[in-house]
């Protein structure tokens, strides 16, 4: 598996370490005091996450129909994916998650999506922020517009945790923004890509090379990292936790366009995410029980895999929810199944769950938001999309 860090050290472009703590000190952040009590973090997985690969429904025969080479190795009784409720796994590289989901705090909304039903990673991560359903539907995000009506845009409610604030923070209620001061992670693709057109490069051949046979650092709990997205992580939990701060983070994470090699990738990707979220856990300490964190991706992939141990843009995908508040231990949502007649356009796993419902539960059950806003404002003609039911504790 090709590490990161190691080429970046071999290649002369080393990452200085900035503690979290001493970068929150720098950042001068004052907040007014929050309206809620309650936290949402929104996880952004850059690139189409292959929901079929996380959560892997491994009793479907069509699934290892589909997927000979990538499904073989997932099945519970070959030490593949841990079985969850007799018919859907998780990926044993998430395998840390699952004391989250033992105790009820971790769930997944499988064949899930925004309305959009076409491929551009563009335009499907531009409709998924805008929230108006129509890609460039909007120049402001859905959250901040959400942000303006639960605080009346007067206190920093929201927090970005990268190196600009995306889209879905943008708008008019001012929001608190911080950065690693570190380079950001080049994820495979990048370095692939860099590969190909280095090919006659000798010296960058063999960096590359040792890089890729270099085995990762310790990344245990004790550990230091130099992880953007885990130091992001513990970054919004110290901040989500003061008195007087924020109340809902968006995190970003890249590198999830797995088109070759599925197998030697989505690992890494896997076990940084599951690092992720338990530092949030750890962080938040006691208000870890008045909050709810959602994973998600533009899209889906398609539900065969293709002839590189991969997988190409598609439709349905994955929600994962993980948090004290969340009503976990439970797969909610509709499931289509992966037969010849259920796929989408003979393709892809039919999106039969909505990001936006899940969107609206969050922010009317358990931020506040008045309902009729949310249909109205935040997400302007959704009103078929229903809030969830169920997916939160009480």
């Amino acid at each position: 598996m090709l590490n990161r860090r190691s080429f970046l050290r071999l290649t002369g472009t080393g990452l200085a370490y900035a503690g979290v703590a001493g970068a929150l000190t720098a950042s001068g952040a004052a907040f007014a005091s929050a309206p809620t009590d309650n936290r949402f973090v929104f996880v952004f997985l850059r690139g189409g996450l292959d929901g079929l690969h996380a959560l892997v429904p491994w009793a479907d025969a069509d699934y290892h129909r589909l997927r000979p080479q990538l499904g073989a190795p997932l099945r519970p009784s070959e030490g593949g994916a841990i079985d969850l409720n007799g018919y859907f796994g998780l990926h044993q590289d998430l395998s840390a998650l699952m004391p989250l989901w033992q105790s009820g705090e971790l769930s997944f909304i499988p064949a899930a999506t925004t309305r959009y039903r076409d491929r551009s990673h563009f335009d499907g991560q531009n409709l998924l922020e805008n929230g108006t359903g129509r890609p460039n539907g909007a120049r402001d995000g859905w959250l901040n517009r959400a942000i303006v009506e639960l605080n009346g845009g007067d206190r920093r409610l929201g927090l970005s945790l990268g190196p600009s604030v995306p889209l879905i923070l943008q708008g008019p209620a001012p929001v608190q923004a911080w950065s690693n001061e570190q380079l950001p992670d080049l994820d495979e693709d990048f370095l692939q890509r860099l590969a190909v057109v280095y090919r006659h490069d000798p010296a960058f051949q063999s960096a590359l090379a040792a890089a890729m046979g270099t085995p990762e650092p310790d990344m245990s709990a004790d550990a230091p990292t130099r992880d953007n997205f885990v130091i992001a992580a513990r970054a919004a939990a110290d901040i989500l936790a003061a008195p007087e701060g924020p109340r809902i983070g968006v995190l970003e994470m890249s590198g999830w366009d797995t088109h070759y090699g599925q197998p030697g990738r989505l690992p890494r990707l896997f076990q940084r995410l599951s690092e992720g979220l338990l530092a949030l856990r750890e962080g938040l300490g006691q208000d870890w029980s008045r909050t709810v964190v959602m994973v998600a991706s533009e899209f889906g992939r398609t539900a065969a895999e293709n002839g590189s141990q991969g997988t190409d843009h598609g439709t349905g995908g994955l929600a994962m929810l993980a948090g004290g508040a969340v009503r976990g231990g439970q797969i909610a949502g509709d499931w289509p199944g992966l037969s010849a007649a259920a796929l989408f356009e003979d393709r892809d796993l039919r999106a039969v769950n909505a990001y936006e419902s899940v969107f609206k539960t969050i922010l009317i059950q358990h931020l506040g938001l008045d309902a009729g806003f949310a249909e109205r404002v935040v997400f302007p003609e959704s009103q078929s999309l229903a809030p969830f039911e169920g997916i939160l504790r009480a």
